[in-house]
């Protein structure tokens, strides 16, 4: 069942950003404080059900706790949350019979064998798929036998796996999914079990630091920073509407303001780097009638790129 397909990713991205249609997960000004400090500010996302939501931002951004609260383990301190047109404060269990969930901690009884922490769960679930589960089991070669604290950390990020994924759920959550796993099981994860969920319009929301993985399967991002939302919009948009700009200053001459929709800028002597939100050819075109420059290089940046530039900018204005 869940085959590894080693072709491109080229899932329709189209398909899951029309806003007419219901959403899996939608906040509206959620906010969570400990004590006098905000770790989630006023969030609002919406979700699409169907949608592979990348949410990422630096260690200590808001992504645990949001996902925390939208799975009801976290009281939120103010806002509106639905996960699946459930609210996660009221009725949990109905919620996560349909919820796959991975943790950034993972937590499993260290007592348990492998096998009875996936009887265990079978109980838990009526839409157990003992099939899709033994494929799992096989491809993470985990030995049933086992007890946890036998088992590696990347052993237990495949049990959890397993456990979220195993009852076919409308919606996975996952928090740093591939953290402890190797390469080779990471890449089969990715491009065997998660993209075939994809294929299926599931909705998933996954955090990670791999930002290459959110690339290639989110059709939305959202950078969080300080609990506070800097952007959510389709994967290709993001990426095909900001572009670093490299101009080359006249000597002696000082740039004047920054074109609209600049969330960085580094002025390194004659050297003056920018990465612009909401590129348009006129963007170049104002930028040298309006500054003392001799070349202009437009270029084009991945992911990784595009949210170090959007955490650099922010980390200047505070």
């Amino acid at each position: 069942m869940y085959a590894v397909n080693n072709t491109p990713n080229t899932r329709d991205r189209s398909m899951t950003t029309d806003t007419d249609c219901a959403f899996a997960i939608e906040t509206e000004r959620l906010t969570k404080r400990f004590s006098d400090k905000a770790a989630v500010d006023d969030l609002t996302l919406q979700i699409p059900v169907g949608c592979v939501y990348g949410f990422i931002g630096p260690n200590g951004a808001g992504k645990s706790t949001t996902i925390r609260m939208l799975m009801g383990v976290l009281r939120r301190s103010g806002g509106e949350a639905s996960v699946l047109g459930f609210d996660p404060g009221e009725r949990r269990e109905a919620m996560r019979q349909q919820i796959g969930y991975v943790p950034e901690l993972h937590f499993i009884y260290r007592w348990m064998r492998v096998r009875d922490v996936i009887r265990f769960c079978r109980s838990l679930y009526a839409t157990w798929n003992d099939q899709v589960c033994a494929d799992l089991m096989k491809m993470f070669e985990l030995d049933e036998k086992k007890r946890v604290k036998e088992l590696s950390k990347g052993m237990v990020a495949k049990l959890s796996l397993i456990v979220a994924i195993a009852h076919e759920p409308e919606l996975l959550i996952l928090d740093e999914p591939t953290s402890g796993l190797d390469p080779l099981v990471r890449e089969e994860f990715l491009d065997g079990v998660l993209r075939t969920i994809c294929e299926r319009q599931k909705t998933v929301l996954f955090s990670s630091h791999t930002l290459s993985d959110v690339q290639r399967l989110a059709d939305r991002v959202g950078i969080i920073h300080e609990g506070r939302l800097l952007t959510d919009c389709p994967t290709d948009e993001l990426l095909t509407g900001t572009k670093r700009i490299r101009a080359v200053l006249r000597d002696g001459c000082a740039p004047g303001e920054p074109p609209e929709g600049t969330v960085w800028q580094r002025l390194d002597r004659r050297e003056w780097l920018l990465t612009v939100r909401g590129f348009t050819p006129a963007v170049v075109e104002r930028l040298r009638a309006e500054n003392p420059v001799e070349h202009v290089e437009v270029i084009d940046i991945g992911l990784e790129d595009v949210f170090k530039d959007f955490i650099r900018g922010r980390r200047v204005l505070a």
